[in-house]
């Protein structure tokens, strides 16, 4: 069997369902579809320098590889490599090959570190630590079954906060875009992150085709977004929230949690059977937050890096 890598191409479509299939088989908790994978590709920021790389054995995709610059890190250089092959053509050669191909295409775009998410399973990391990255912070995928498990009641607002969904800021998303580049601010990361512009903001989050603005909840106090649940969902009958969080000065009062439920109950009533999220290993009160609502770990990666040079 002969195994080579080349460039993913967005425009061909079986290329994108062979990146979506491999990423759903290798990683069945993030949500993937074909377009969603060409969706990135086309809308990646230029300064990310983005470059998707399948493995193929015998004209059949069998492995994926994200590469590119983080380009809204404070410190430049950061970079990102993460490979996923399909579960059972593991130990084949494809891993090595698009580790080769990604460090020497992000050598030749200015990186200087780069950071790989490893599945927490000791061939993972055993593969990762011989391609000399060590480990550093984890993070969790979790599962909560929204068709067989009771969510909490839902609960009223409290005095003075209002409910509303994303679809009611459709004519003016950038007060929801304030919210989220302060909370992934705080989030806890290897890679600090700086959401400043308002136009990459609408292309890669706002436009996605995943993005489910009439499931995303949010929390608003004198006209100001304070909390919110940011969903997306596949097509089919599989939701996600990639974001919850609370602006700093209304932290504490439960206002994340109280988005996230009816978030949960409008999906649920929407017909989607699985809810997905993902939590940093340290993020306690997030995590128990997940746990409150009848979510479970599935799964851990922990994010490896190696400098290049």
């Amino acid at each position: 069997m002969t195994i080579s890598v080349r460039d993913l191409h967005p425009s061909v479509r079986a290329d994108a369902e062979g990146f979506a299939r491999v990423r759903r088989l290798a990683l069945p908790f993030v949500l993937f579809t074909p377009e969603s994978i060409a969706y990135d590709i086309g809308h990646m920021h230029p300064d990310a320098h983005y470059r998707p790389l399948v493995a193929e054995e015998d004209g059949e995709t069998i492995g994926t590889a994200q590469v590119g610059l983080a380009h809204d890190s404070s410190e430049p250089g950061q970079a990102y490599l993460n490979i996923y092959v399909q579960p059972d053509r593991t130990r084949r050669g494809a891993g090595s090959l698009l580790v080769r191909a990604g460090e020497e295409y992000l050598a030749s775009v200015g990186a200087t570190t780069v950071f790989a998410w490893v599945l927490d399973e000791p061939g993972n990391r055993a593969f990762a630590e011989r391609h000399g990255y060590r480990p550093s912070r984890s993070a969790h995928f979790l599962r909560l079954d929204l068709a067989n498990h009771d969510l909490p009641p839902l609960e009223e607002a409290p005095q003075g906060v209002e409910l509303r969904t994303g679809s009611d800021f459709a004519d003016d998303p950038r007060p929801l875009f304030r919210l989220d580049a302060e909370t992934i601010s705080d989030e806890p990361s290897d890679i600090g992150h700086e959401f400043t512009e308002y136009e990459v903001w609408l292309e890669e989050t706002w436009r996605h085709p995943l993005f489910s603005p009439e499931l995303t909840s949010v929390a608003v106090v004198d006209g100001r977004p304070v909390a919110f649940s940011m969903a997306r969902t596949d097509g089919g009958v599989r939701y996600g929230t990639v974001m919850t969080g609370t602006a700093r000065a209304f932290r504490g009062r439960g206002l994340a949690k109280l988005a996230k439920n009816h978030s949960l109950h409008r999906a649920r009533a929407a017909g989607y059977i699985e809810a997905f999220t993902g939590n940093d290993a340290g993020n306690g009160p997030m995590i128990a937050i997940n746990k409150w609502f009848g979510y479970e770990i599935r799964a851990t990666e922990v994010r490896h890096v190696r400098e290049l040079g």
